[in-house]
């Protein structure tokens, strides 16, 4: 890249950077072209994008964007490092990322913001297993909805024994 090209993309990203619910940082070495690509398809079924970036851009545009100095320190700016940004859904991507690892145990977390929050590796990897949204909220639903499913039969319980002992008494 032409100085003028390295200037205007840290300016890009910086922007991308800047709007962005997720960002995780992945070391994607071993990763071969078709997996790779593989892996930016799914990624942009949730909103996502994968992008290799050259470390001293990413810390440049980094200190830019004002993002957490946890994410640009130089031992994790190491190797080879794969930016994943996201502006729709801040987990979704990242259960992508930990689904692919499982299946091809490459890539590997670094670090990542996860709606304003530093994520280290491990809670990154924790975040990767939780279910979707959609099912999160349907276990909250059936939290919040299961006193309600309990008074109704503790309410209709005294009907039901009378309505069985009358039952009994005409049989008799």
């Amino acid at each position: 890249m032409l100085k003028a090209q390295k200037v205007t993309f840290v300016e890009d990203l910086t922007g991308k950077l800047k709007d962005a619910k997720s960002l995780v940082l992945v070391n994607y070495s071993g990763l071969n072209v078709k997996a790779q690509q593989d892996l930016k398809e799914k990624l942009n079924t949730a909103g996502a994008r994968m992008v290799v970036i050259k470390n001293t851009l990413l810390k440049r545009a980094g200190k830019a964007a004002k993002i957490d100095e946890g994410m640009l320190e130089d031992t994790i700016l190491q190797g080879q490092t794969a930016l994943v940004i996201s502006s729709e859904d801040a987990v979704a991507p990242i259960q992508i990322l930990g689904k692919f690892a499982k299946e091809n145990e490459v890539p590997k977390f670094k670090v990542g913001i996860v709606d304003g929050m530093f994520q280290d590796t491990a809670s990154l990897t924790k975040l990767s297993t939780l279910p979707g949204r959609d099912v999160l909220l349907g276990q909250l639903l059936g939290s919040l909805m299961s006193p309600m499913y309990g008074l109704v039969g503790t309410l209709s319980s005294p009907m039901q024994q009378l309505v069985y002992t009358l039952n009994a008494k005409v049989k008799s």
